[in-house]
């Protein structure tokens, strides 16, 4: 093994292959997310504050993730990691809640009933998004 070889940086790979698909996805959430909270905040927002403000952070940390997941390098892929699991316990909060007292979100968010409304694609997006960025994480990262 030559000096060379052992020095050369590996390429980040995250926005590759399989990734591009997820950030697609990804992306496919964020401007859905963003549509729904948008139109609930103008037309529904007294009927349900909280829920249309959950609704806009999640648009918020779906366009995070879909940036984030796209861009290469260390910083971003800890902005990738932390957006996605603000993400995973985001739905498993707001899914527990809504499924064990209705009355606190009376109207649905892109996280009610762990995604049940987007075929619970909410709900196994980030475990891929953490599988792939563990696949994928920096060498020295952990």
């Amino acid at each position: 093994m030559t000096v060379e070889t052992s020095t050369k940086k590996t390429r980040d790979t995250r926005n590759t292959g399989p990734g591009r698909l997820l950030i697609a996805v990804y992306a496919v959430f964020a401007i859905s997310a963003t549509a729904r909270a948008g139109y609930q905040i103008l037309t529904k927002f007294a009927d349900a504050p909280l829920a249309h403000v959950l609704s806009a952070f999640a648009a918020l940390v779906y366009i995070v993730a879909t940036i984030s997941l796209a861009k290469p390098g260390r910083t971003w892929f800890k902005v990738s990691l932390v957006a996605v699991l603000v993400e995973l316990v985001g739905v498993l909060v707001v899914g527990a809640v809504s499924l064990f007292d209705p009355v606190a979100f009376p109207h649905d968010t892109v996280w009610s009933y762990f995604g049940s409304g987007y075929g619970f694609v909410p709900l196994i997006l980030p475990v891929l998004g953490l599988l792939w960025l563990y696949r994928r994480r920096p060498s020295g990262s952990a």
